[in-house]
């Protein structure tokens, strides 16, 4: 049975920082992607960002470049997602989930895209 516990959200201020955990079973973990989506209260769910866990190649949403990093640990079936300098806009629920790394490559970073979901962990930013 495939499963992913993310785990890692709460309370920070602004430009704070927080790590999420997305701890995978049940699959290979290196033969897939993991991605980092979040839902913020009335919007859609985006993509944040998502790796390709054999080749760790990453793909980050225009809005946390350069202030994330997602990483995987294969030996310990991870994946992390650093996230500093937060802003208030990037309250949210935040899931990790599985996909495959060819829709990865030719479809992006899509939530559509990916088939099984974590619980998701509540990321709030305060102003």
């Amino acid at each position: 049975e495939v499963q992913l516990q993310a785990s890692g959200g709460g309370l920070v201020q602004a430009g704070g920082s927080l790590r999420l955990s997305c701890k995978a079973s049940g699959f290979t973990f290196a033969d897939y992607a993991i991605g980092w989506f979040r839902q913020a209260p009335g919007k859609e769910r985006e993509g944040v960002s998502c790796i390709s866990t054999d080749d760790s190649s990453t793909y980050y949403a225009d809005s946390v470049k350069d202030r994330f990093t997602i990483s995987s640990d294969n030996a310990n079936n991870t994946v992390y997602l650093q996230m500093n300098s937060l802003k208030p806009e990037d309250t949210a629920v935040y899931y990790c989930a599985q996909g495959l790394k060819i829709s990865l490559l030719y479809r992006g970073c899509q939530p559509l895209e990916f088939d099984y979901w974590g619980q998701g962990t509540l990321v709030t930013v305060s102003s």
